[in-house]
């Protein structure tokens, strides 16, 4: 392949606000946000490949004062700063336009010179993301600004082969994210039985009001009381005991010292736990590490105590080590492991971990104080029951954190090649059909 060498404004939309970006803070703040209207684009809504996640907005009439920093599907947003190198694309969905906010930029791109999906990928290159860091402005926060930006140079092939790029590496992304979307419907199909079940005690009322409880057969029907007795927690099922968490879980503390970690041995941080996922993200490796790590086991469960309130609690899909700001968490029986998982899960947990956590700048909480969770707990058997409905969730989850895992590391390592043209069509297709078999 043939490249041309430009600057990224080259390759704008002949529109005008083709290339926006702050800083305009003075017309945006937080008082300005609403329930509804247009969302805004900040730091947290990238990271991924697609601008998503929890937004914020603004009134149509406010959008109105900032349509010179309006986004639009198609268009490829830029973080400005905060974490130099984020990149993310607008997508086609639920909203026709956006406000960028003052820590981001944005550039429509003129389709007819560039493929906005190559652009992404390009600019997640590490050749690309080296000379954002060196251009970067290292007075105060790291930052950079749209000037940077718009002389960022890029080489880019012909637009068929940018298109052709674009596509193979989004075939995978597309998978990537197909299995995070199952994973999540799994989790919650887990969470909506326990609270089914824990929370709400639906089996219970429907016996009390002489209903047959739903999607139960008569074993499990046999298994829940028919009324409530008085408790300190109020009204539990009755014959069940009010305890704490740590009468049903707790941490294990085996650590490896530095010499004992090596290249072969996973490596979970608190970076690597996505929030409000029973999934983990990625990981890495254990080799280099310096301070000992934690060890745990296939199927422990991994809470993030450092800032409880990021909601970061995994189910291990391996054996490994993690970071000392991670506790690893097991049931004291089998039969209460679902129970253990969905509790530490929760975000009523999560809420009392954070009342608790010590420390104003970095507040973490410990295993004392989540033991001391009180709880309704329910008989052996009903756990057991709950934990047999869990178990293939779980191993189809931890099936698919594998192949995500799998199929990130396949475009990592296309990545850099097929951009630099390195690897030939044909081969790379070869590829792919391999790994989505």
């Amino acid at each position: 392949m043939t490249f041309q060498h430009l600057k990224l404004e080259d390759l704008a939309a002949p529109v005008r606000n083709a290339m926006v970006g702050g800083p305009f803070g003075s017309n945006l703040v937080s008082k300005d946000y609403t329930e509804i209207g247009v969302p805004v684009i900040r730091g947290q809504n990238m990271g991924n490949r697609w601008v998503g996640g929890d937004f914020v907005f603004v009134s149509p009439e406010k959008a109105k004062t900032l349509s010179q920093n309006t986004a639009r599907p198609g268009d490829l947003v830029f973080t400005q700063r905060g974490t130099l190198g984020q990149v993310s694309i607008v997508p086609q969905g639920e909203y026709d336009e956006y406000i960028v906010s003052q820590s981001q930029m944005k550039i429509t791109t003129d389709p007819t010179k560039v493929d906005v999906d190559f652009l992404y990928y390009l600019f997640n290159s590490s050749e690309q993301l080296q000379y954002i860091k060196n251009a970067s402005i290292q007075t105060g926060v790291p930052h950079t600004n749209l000037g940077i930006l718009r002389k960022t140079p890029v080489s880019i092939p012909a637009l068929k082969h940018q298109r052709w790029i674009g596509s193979m590496l989004g075939s995978l992304d597309n998978r990537i994210a197909l299995l995070r979307e199952t994973n999540a419907t799994l989790e919650a199909i887990a969470q909506a039985l326990f609270k089914s079940w824990f929370v709400d005690f639906d089996p219970v009322r429907a016996k009390m009001e002489g209903r047959a409880p739903e999607g139960m057969d008569e074993a499990t029907v046999a298994l829940f009381p028919d009324g409530f007795e008085e408790s300190e927690l109020g009204l539990v099922p009755r014959g069940w005991r009010v305890g704490t968490l740590g009468d049903i879980a707790q941490t294990v503390r085996e650590q490896l010292q530095p010499s004992e970690l090596h290249v072969g041995l996973h490596y979970v941080g608190l970076e690597h736990i996505p929030r409000k996922s029973l999934s983990l993200a990625n990981w890495g490796t254990a080799d280099g590490l310096e301070s000992a790590k934690a060890a745990f086991s296939d199927g422990d469960i991994l809470f993030g105590k450092l800032r409880p309130y990021f909601h970061k609690v995994v189910v291990a899909p391996f054996n490994g080590v993690c970071s000392t700001d991670i506790l690893v968490c097991q049931a004291k029986k089998s039969a209460y492991y679902g129970f253990a998982l969905m509790q530490l899960f929760s975000t009523a947990l999560i809420d009392y971990a954070d009342r608790l956590s010590n420390g104003a700048k970095m507040p973490r909480v410990g295993w004392k104080d989540l033991a001391a969770y009180p709880t309704v707990i329910p008989p052996e058997p009903v756990a057991a029951e709950y934990k047999l409905f869990l178990d293939p969730l779980m191993a189809r989850m931890k099936a698919n954190v594998h192949e995500t895992q799998t199929l990130a590391a396949l475009r990592d390592t296309l990545l850099p090649r097929l951009i630099s043209g390195q690897l030939r069509l044909l081969d790379t297709e070869v590829l792919l059909e391999e790994a989505c078999a």
